[in-house]
């Protein structure tokens, strides 16, 4: 799971998730990360999962300024690629204060801290976890195509009338 601040959030989404970047902290975990490997973005400060994605490369090196330094001397120069599979509406953000403790991630801490576990800036999940996260992701998509089709039904062409006529001719 990548933790991201609000601000460096939103760079990500403008770049359409295609990419993202870890200090020189989280180097060895960089070159663990392989294509196909799956991840959730969780905006810490709000306590939100909005996204989830699929690495595309292995780990590369680039030093170009993209992200807002969280802490002094941050450059994000370990980078992945991505592809993104769910990225939800603002407004149907995940709010961990209400999935989060339920995650087998967090039992380690007492019930009222769980929201410590997410403090540092990756996080690798058990695949329940994952799942469950994901799963609530797809849940709310699928929804949202729904009420989509119901408020936006399909336009009837001239054939739909045609359909259970008589020609007289």
């Amino acid at each position: 799971m990548f933790v991201e601040a609000p601000q460096n959030f939103e760079i990500t989404r403008e770049i359409d998730f295609s990419l993202f970047g870890m200090g020189a902290k989280y180097r060895r975990r960089a070159e663990r990360m392989q294509p196909q490997d799956r991840v959730l973005f969780y905006i810490n400060g709000v306590r939100k999962w909005p996204a989830s994605a699929t690495i595309t490369s292995t780990y590369f090196e680039d030093n170009s300024p993209l992200w807002h330094p969280t802490t002094r001397g941050e450059s994000f120069q370990y980078r992945v690629k991505l592809k993104p599979d769910i990225v939800l509406d603002e407004e149907d953000y995940i709010d961990a204060m209400i999935l989060g403790p339920r995650l087998d991630y967090v039992k380690r801490w007492a019930p009222e801290n769980w929201p410590l576990a997410f403090w540092d800036r990756l996080h690798l999940l058990p695949q329940r976890d994952f799942r469950l996260i994901e799963g609530e992701m797809e849940r709310i998509t699928s929804r949202n195509s729904r009420t989509n089709k119901r408020e936006n039904p399909e336009p009837r062409t001239d054939d739909d009338n045609d359909v259970g006529m008589i020609n007289d001719e």
